[in-house]
């Protein structure tokens, strides 16, 4: 049996030349971000628990403070003395 009357079948297509179109979008390209109010309150908390880490555990203006209290006789009186027990026995007994 011969076969001749099929015709070459090429799978392969000659490649077609398309036209060149347009921008679809001409406009000027901007990025944007949108942040969720709570990233914004975290963010802020975290910005916070940055300065504190970053104070100092001492505040020696206020050390140096009280200590040119403490040497002025005047200072210490009945009055320092009794609200300045008052305090610690409220701190230790609430």
């Amino acid at each position: 049996m011969r076969i001749d009357g099929i015709s070459s079948i090429d799978p392969i297509q000659p490649e077609k030349k398309t036209e060149r179109t347009g921008r679809v979008n001409d406009s000027p390209k901007t990025d944007s971000i949108s942040i969720s109010s709570e990233a914004a309150r975290k963010a802020e908390l975290y910005r916070i628990r940055e300065l504190v880490a970053s104070a100092p555990d001492v505040r020696m203006d206020r050390v140096e403070e009280l200590k040119a209290k403490i040497n002025d006789p005047s200072y210490i009186n009945e009055t320092v003395v009794n609200g300045t027990a008052d305090k610690i026995i409220d701190a230790f007994f609430g």
